[in-house]
């Protein structure tokens, strides 16, 4: 086994219903899911996500790391502060993120969640 993987651009097809944890607030937002890499013991995923503008709670049960690559999006923790994302943007949310994500412009950005 390799012990590098590069992901490829978008290359399965996309989950197109809202993730678990997400809820829609504000518009009509979708969102694309592509998950190009799933670790031997499943703790890790990593790959693609994109979503149209509009407004979802969301909750989340792992760590994520994030890098925005196009768009904008203000993400708002409950009881926090609004941290706006932009393109070239990293970030990393913690497990027990609870809040909203507006995006402003369509994001597509890369991901990597721990699952367990």
């Amino acid at each position: 086994m390799s012990t590098i993987k590069k992901l490829p651009i978008r290359s399965v097809s996309p989950i197109t219903d809202d993730l678990a944890g997400w809820e829609k607030r504000e518009g009509e937002p979708t969102m694309s899911t592509w998950i190009e890499y799933t670790s031997a013991d499943e703790s890790m995923i990593a790959g693609w996500w994109s979503a149209t503008p509009g407004t979802y709670h969301a909750t989340y049960s792992g760590w994520e790391f994030i890098h925005v690559i196009e768009g904008k999006a203000i993400i708002t923790p409950d009881g926090g502060e609004p941290v706006e994302v932009n393109p070239g943007d990293a970030l990393v949310l913690e497990a027990d993120f609870s809040g909203t994500w507006k995006i402003i412009e369509p994001i597509l950005k890369h991901f990597t969640i721990r699952t367990k």
